[in-house]
């Protein structure tokens, strides 16, 4: 279980915390550990408890947890050479095309 003080939390963390638990269990890991990353995430993102006394009082959340994934996306189309880019962007292109003309087709 995690270790610490839960009362200056918010209801809202609290939910937020059960629910990014819930995500790492779904993936294979571990209760005690799946809750302390929540409440790690809980952290980062907000600054602490939110309630009067907290650390995070008056503080705005950001969430920069929930932005990692632009940062990753970023590095993989970094990798590829513009060749391979290209030959995406047109791949991409031609499946808009086919699904819009299939979309006037349809009954």
């Amino acid at each position: 279980m995690a270790q610490g003080d839960k009362s200056k939390y918010t209801d809202k963390q609290r939910r937020k915390a059960e629910h990014i638990a819930e995500s790492y269990e779904a993936r294979g890991v571990p209760e005690p550990e799946a809750e302390a990353r929540a409440w790690a995430t809980v952290n980062k993102d907000d600054g602490g408890g939110k309630k009067p006394g907290g650390s995070g009082r008056g503080k705005a959340s950001d969430h920069p947890a929930a932005h990692r994934g632009g940062a990753i996306g970023g590095k993989a189309s970094a990798a590829r050479t513009p060749e391979e880019r290209s030959a995406s962007a047109r791949k991409a292109a031609a499946t808009r095309k086919r699904n819009a003309d299939a979309a006037r087709h349809a009954p």
